[in-house]
């Protein structure tokens, strides 16, 4: 059974976990078995092993009985229930009925959302952070058609090669078609920039032209490289065409810090026990490793922008770290008196805005854009008096375990917090963190110029 974090904020001196009341389909029918009494009726093949006592009763005379009966019983009966399986569910299909104890035979719309294969969710930061950005919609069309050869590749042995061509040559026909519109969404003073990447999409050494070529010869390898390296050029674009926010704050957070864009934050820490983190490759033990966080303002303006705020004022100098198996905390007990008091701040897939103070539905299929379910995102925990806010300062990274997830690979606390960035340098040091480890200096290496703080009244 997975344990979902708290639904309240992390005490710095103990976690309590609790566990989730995870419906799970039990064995709904038990086949029994008992050994006849009368000797005639037991098989030739067990007969000899039997003997009668005096008094009339059976004896065992050989100890390895109930062994040899296990291993006589066990193919009859697996396929005494696998049969009588298959008769309920086809019974079920054609004609659903009640069974008792059990509300529905199906299940439920929240679980198929949990334990669904086909549940797309980004499966690293860098791809939630792409998805994240408000671009021009013919960009982000060249992006969602080759985003979908992501998935083509991890089908073994006979990939669909040309459903990957396809998709390149649509990706490439809006590229080309719609160059002035994708240009003209570019700022001015950005225009020179914006030029260099669009020409490098169409024609350069990581562009759609050479992937098409990649495809043609049936390179998995060289396709996954040369995908990776245009969807990097796309997201470069797409940032150039979105500076700052796409949407308006609600007129009660006005006077609330804001991230109107992408700030990157860098945390230099140390062991708590004097102890070394492992070497980078050939390198020497490390006595600091480095983490970098790109924090999005586009999704979670508050929420980033209070983060933001707090790191620049060096709240988390010298801040100690507990953690747990799913989480890695800031300790709250350190800057009470620091930090806004942010609602709950998530914005729903397919939205222009988030919503404030609610969590989202996953059971109606509600995801968030900024999605939980990815090792290494960031997120500020809840506040100790009311849920629908969270914590002024304490935040965590959290280590995503598909042990820990449904079949569709969400997390059971997707939609719940306030997700806010990723890690994206440094991961491979998270799993090295203990209690006790020190955040030496966190300072915002990129984006703090847009970083907006409220008017002093």
């Amino acid at each position: 059974m997975a344990v979902p974090l708290s639904a309240s904020t992390f005490s710095p001196i103990s976690f309590s976990l609790h566990r989730s009341s995870t419906p799970q389909l039990t064995s709904l029918f038990t086949t029994r078995f008992s050994l006849p009494h009368n000797r005639r009726q037991i098989s030739p093949k067990f007969s000899p092993i039997l003997a009668k006592k005096d008094n009339g009763s059976m004896l065992v005379t050989v100890n390895n009985y109930c062994s040899k009966l296990k291993a006589w019983m066990e193919p009859q009966r697996k396929q005494f229930e696998s049969a009588f399986t298959a008769i309920v569910i086809f019974l079920q299909l054609i004609s659903p009925l009640p069974l008792p104890g059990h509300q529905s035979w199906f299940v439920p719309s929240a679980e198929a959302v949990l334990y669904s294969p086909e549940t797309k969710i980004p499966r690293t930061g860098e791809l939630a952070l792409r998805r994240a950005i408000p671009a021009n919609t013919n960009m982000k069309a060249i992006q969602d058609s080759l985003e979908d050869i992501s998935y083509l590749l991890r089908i073994p042995q006979r990939k669909p090669y040309g459903t990957m061509e396809g998709n390149v040559k649509k990706a490439l026909k809006i590229a080309v078609d719609k160059k002035e519109s994708i240009l003209s969404s570019t700022p001015a003073d950005l225009r020179e920039k914006g030029d260099v990447l669009y020409a490098s999409l169409t024609d350069g050494e990581g562009g759609l032209n050479k992937l098409l070529n990649s495809i043609k010869d049936k390179d998995a390898d060289k396709i996954s490289v040369g995908l990776s390296t245009t969807l990097d050029t796309i997201a470069q674009l797409e940032l150039l065409q979105a500076p700052g926010l796409s949407f308006l704050l609600p007129q009660q957070y006005s006077n609330y810090p804001r991230l109107a864009g992408r700030a990157v934050v860098e945390f230099a820490i140390e062991k708590g026990d004097g102890s070394t983190f492992s070497p980078e490759a050939a390198g020497q033990p490390r006595n600091t490793a480095i983490i970098q966080v790109v924090v999005d303002g586009y999704s979670a303006p508050l929420t980033a922008g209070n983060f933001a705020k707090l790191v620049v004022d060096g709240v988390y100098d010298g801040m100690k770290l507990n953690c747990t198996d799913q989480a890695i905390l800031s300790d709250g007990a350190v800057g009470k008196d620091k930090g806004y008091i942010t609602p709950l701040e998530i914005m729903p897939s397919g939205q222009f805005e988030p919503l404030y103070k609610t969590t989202l539905s996953v059971q109606d299929g509600e995801l968030p854009v900024l999605p939980l379910s990815v090792y290494g995102s960031v997120v500020m925990a809840h506040n100790p008096d009311s849920e629908e806010y969270s914590s002024p300062n304490q935040f965590f990274f959290y280590l995503y375990d598909k042990r820990n997830a449904g079949l569709g690979g969400l997390s059971f606390d997707e939609g719940q917090f306030s997700v806010f960035g990723y890690t994206t340098k440094g991961k491979e040091t998270l799993s090295e963190l203990k209690t006790g480890d020190v955040i030496r200096s966190a300072k915002v290496i990129e984006g703090q110029d847009r970083l907006v703080l409220p008017k002093e009244s």
